[in-house]
């Protein structure tokens, strides 16, 4: 076994192998070179450095890519993948009087939020007011199978009191979420304050 420095020049997460650019031979690329399932697509950045892997010295395809490093400024990722990241406090969603029933879809990435796009979860805190009591909240990625499945905040217990909640919520792939009034009109608010990627 032998591990040798190389470039990485492009990744496909498909397939989950990758091109290298060996530093003995900078004229020559390895292709379809698989990476170790540890590291993401958010750290397979062209330009970074690897570590690559040869079982057999004498096979240039029988390697597996264990390592991606930064190469000075490039190859570095931003935001740091696979991380939970916190953000300063930002209000998404403002006293929205959502009727029961009914569900609200709101964009939580981009913007002023702090919140990149990409990002796959982020952290929470909701609070909502209802004149009705038995009245919750549900949050869910946009278009969930089953909105149930994911955050409730609730029930109310007195009628016009606010009740409060925090957690960690998915994101759909557009990073939007649905908000769903239960038993009652709500009045609702959503901060978010991290982001998982």
């Amino acid at each position: 076994m032998l591990i040798k420095r190389g470039i990485l020049q492009s990744f496909s997460p498909a397939t989950y192998t990758a091109s290298v650019l060996l530093f003995e031979a900078t004229s020559y690329a390895l292709s379809g070179v698989p990476i170790a399932n540890h590291i993401d697509g958010t750290s397979a950045l062209a330009g970074a450095l690897c570590a690559v892997l040869f079982f057999d010295e004498h096979n240039q395809q029988d390697a597996v890519i264990i390592a991606i490093f930064a190469n000075s400024t490039s190859g570095l990722p931003t935001p740091p993948p696979g991380r939970l990241t916190f953000v300063t406090a930002y209000r998404q969603v403002s006293n929205d009087v959502i009727s029961s029933g009914t569900t609200n879809v709101y964009t939580l990435t981009g913007g002023s939020s702090g919140i990149p796009p990409g990002a796959l979860g982020v952290v929470f805190k909701a609070y909502f007011s209802s004149p009705t009591t038995g009245a919750s909240l549900l949050l869910a990625p946009h278009a969930a199978a089953d909105i149930t499945a994911y955050a409730a905040i609730g029930n109310i217990t007195v009628a016009n009191s606010t009740l409060d909640g925090m957690g960690l919520l998915p994101v759909d792939a557009n990073g939007k979420i649905d908000v769903k009034a239960n038993g009652g009109t709500c009045t609702v608010s959503l901060y978010t304050y991290g982001y998982v990627i």
